[in-house]
C-alpha cells in the first residue's frame, strides 16, 4: 500500500476500517523503514563501467519541515541503458533545486561507483551542464532530450494552435540529417505560426550545438535511445505515486516511496529491443574503440531469435 502512494495515516485509516486493526501512524512509518538499508545498499552498489546512454533528469517533491513549511526538493535521477540494451536506475538524489553544480557531484558520484565511460548523456538543456558533464566524463556527447525541448516549444502556445504547432515541429526532428534539420526550422521560424510563437525557434537554435547530434544517429539508435519510453515513462510512473501526497514529512519518507516505485517499474523491463543488435554495430562503428567488441558486450541477433524478440513494454516508440 506505501508502495502505491498511500500515506501511513491513509494505511491506517484502511487497516482500521477493512480489518479492525488498531495502528499508529508512527508504526507503520517503523514498518516501512525496515526497506532503508535495501534502498542505502542499492543507492551505493557498482555500476558497470560502461553505459550507452545515460538519461539525466529531475522530478519535484514537496517535504514539509521540522517548522512546518513545505518546500519543493529536486529528485535527481539518472536512467543508463547499458551495452545489453538493458535499463536500469543509477540513483537518485535529493537536492533543493536541479543545478549543473550538483548534478557534478552526481557525475562523480557514479564515476566513485564505476562507471568509466558514457557515449551519450541525455539531458534537458540545463545551463552547465556542458561543463559539468566534460569535467567528469569529457567524451561524453551531451544531447539534448528532444521530447523536453517539444514541451517546453509548446508550453506556451494556445489551444487552437496546439496541435497545428506540435505538427509543424515534426519535419524538424524528423529530417535525415542536421543541414536538412536547420532548413525545417528556418522554414518554421518564417511560418505564420512561427512568427506567432517567436520564443519556439529561438528555443531551437539556442539549445542547436547540443540539439544537431541527434541527426548523425541512424534510425535504429534515434528508435532506441531517443524515444518517449525511457526517462519520461519512468518519471510518469513516479509521479503517479506522489502527485497523491501534498508533502512529504521528510526526505526520506520520499526516498522509501520513490525506492519502491522505481523497483516496480524495473520489474517491467525485461528483454533489449530486438532492434539493439542492429544499433550497437552501429554504435561501434561511430564511437570505435571506446565499445570493446564481443558477445558479452551486446546481445546478438541469434540471442535475440533464442529469447523470442521482446516484450510489448520493451519495444520502444519514435518520437511522434
Amino acid at each position: 500500500m506505501y508502495a502505491r502512494g498511500l500515506s501511513t495515516r491513509e494505511i491506517q485509516g484502511f487497516l482500521y476500517d477493512e480489518y479492525g486493526m488498531e495502528t499508529s501512524a508512527e508504526f507503520i512509518s517503523d514498518v516501512t523503514d525496515a526497506i532503508l538499508p535495501e534502498v542505502e545498499k542499492w543507492q551505493n552498489r557498482p555500476l558497470d563501467p560502461f553505459y550507452t546512454t545515460v538519461f539525466f533528469d529531475a522530478i519535484r517533491v514537496k517535504i514539509r519541515g521540522d517548522n512546518g513549511i513545505v518546500t519543493p526538493k529536486a529528485v535527481h535521477l539518472a536512467l543508463g541503458v547499458n551495452a545489453q540494451g538493458r535499463k536500469e536506475v543509477l540513483g537518485m538524489w535529493v537536492a533543493d533545486n536541479e543545478s549543473a553544480k550538483y548534478w557534478l557531484k552526481v557525475f562523480t558520484e557514479l564515476k566513485n561507483r564505476g562507471v568509466s565511460d558514457i557515449l551519450i548523456a541525455v539531458t534537458d538543456g540545463l545551463k552547465g551542464m556542458k561543463e559539468a558533464l566534460e569535467a567528469a566524463f569529457p567524451n561524453t556527447l551531451l544531447q539534448t532530450c528532444i521530447v523536453h525541448l517539444i514541451r517546453n516549444s509548446l508550453k506556451f502556445v494556445g489551444y487552437k494552435d496546439y496541435k497545428a504547432v506540435a505538427g509543424a515541429l515534426k519535419p524538424i526532428y524528423r529530417a535525415v540529417n542536421a543541414a536538412d534539420a536547420r532548413k525545417e526550422l528556418d522554414a518554421f521560424a518564417q511560418s505564420e505560426l512561427g512568427l506567432r510563437y517567436p520564443y519556439i525557434a529561438k528555443q531551437w537554435i539556442d539549445s542547436w550545438d547540443k540539439v544537431i547530434p541527434f541527426f548523425d544517429f541512424s534510425q535504429n539508435i534515434r528508435r532506441l535511445i531517443y524515444t518517449t519510453n525511457a526517462i519520461e515513462s519512468l518519471n510518469r510512473d513516479l509521479r503517479k505515486v506522489i502527485k497523491t501526497r501534498a508533502a512529504f514529512p521528510t526526505e526520506t519518507a520520499a526516498l522509501k516511496l520513490l525506492f519502491l516505485a522505481i523497483r516496480k517499474v524495473e520489474k517491467r523491463w525485461g528483454r533489449p529491443s530486438p532492434y539493439w543488435s542492429a544499433a550497437m554495430r552501429e554504435l561501434v562503428v561511430l564511437f570505435g574503440d571506446r565499445i570493446t567488441e564481443g558477445e558479452e558486450n551486446f546481445v546478438g541477433d541469434s540471442e535475440i531469435i533464442a529469447l523470442g524478440g521482446a516484450s510489448n513494454e520493451t519495444k520502444d516508440r519514435p518520437l511522434g
